[in-house]
């Protein structure tokens, strides 16, 4: 059987733990233990967080989940005997190829036929009315838009019953799904215990202790393994101004020199009787 990266769990029951883990994420408010959601770890961080860690979450319910495959292989392994013994085809016969080639083939041709016909009709539109308007006498110019009016008309019902197509097939993809829910529902006893079983230990086992250990310590988890910078340890870039502060220790600072200023006194001078000695 195909495994995924996780060893404990198979590809298709993949969308089964997604749908697990995200009622747990949904409905955490209603958790006094998972209260920390969106302070610590959002829903999305918590997601991501479990999907990465799969394979460890997966491992706490390794027994029942074991017990679930066995009892489900063993149902599916007896409704195989039973089609066989009713003398029905099997999957990879002669018919199932050859349906399955000529869904192919039309599928194929679903998809070309707009394509063709529409880049057809607008090469002949193009050129007919080019030709036309050079030469109004030339009659081979109303030909080819006569031919890129019919190219067109079939772009658009092929365009048409390509849609029509889809429609069909997803009608037909929704009751394969419902009919594939109502199987699912209608398992027997033993195989829904063993689901059921596997799905309660998950939850308890795996996914809600591991949510509670990444709220406690969000570093813990598969998201720490991305390097991430705090503001806290981002270097500061600057420059001190110097200090200029004058020693403590040191010899004494000799006197300074004062200088005074001299002494402008104005001259003695009087009058013609004031003669000097």
């Amino acid at each position: 059987m195909q495994m995924t990266s996780a060893p404990h769990l198979l590809a298709e029951d993949g969308p089964e733990y997604e749908r697990i883990l995200g009622d747990a994420l949904r409905h955490a408010h209603e958790r006094p233990d998972l209260e920390g959601v969106g302070d610590r770890l959002n829903t999305e961080q918590l997601r991501t967080m479990a999907l990465s860690a799969t394979a460890l979450i997966t491992a706490a319910a390794a027994t029942e989940y074991e017990h679930y495959v066995k009892a489900r292989g063993e149902l599916r392994r007896a409704a195989t005997a039973e089609e066989g013994a009713d003398g029905a085809p099997a999957p990879d016969g002669p018919q199932s190829t050859a349906a399955g080639s000529g869904a192919g083939i039309g599928a194929v041709i679903t998809v070309l036929t707009p394509l063709l016909a529409g880049s057809a009709a607008v090469i002949f539109l193009l050129v007919g009315y080019l030709l036309k308007a050079v030469g109004p006498s030339v009659t081979f110019g109303g030909s080819l838009v006569a031919a890129g009016w019919f190219f067109a008309a079939v772009a658009a019902a092929a365009i048409l019953v390509a849609a029509v197509g889809l429609l069909v097939t997803a009608l037909r993809n929704g009751a394969t799904s419902l009919a594939a829910e109502n199987e699912e529902q209608e398992l027997p006893e033993d195989v829904a215990r063993a689901r059921e079983a596997w799905r309660h230990a998950l939850l308890e086992r795996g996914i809600l202790p591991f949510l509670r250990d990444a709220l406690a310590d969000p570093t813990a988890g598969p998201a720490a393994r991305t390097p991430h910078r705090s503001p806290n340890r981002i270097p500061k870039v600057g420059y001190s101004r110097p200090d200029f502060s004058g020693p403590d220790d040191g010899p004494a600072a000799g006197p300074r020199p004062t200088f005074t200023s001299p002494d402008f006194t104005s001259p003695d001078f009087g009058g013609p009787e004031h003669q000097p000695d």
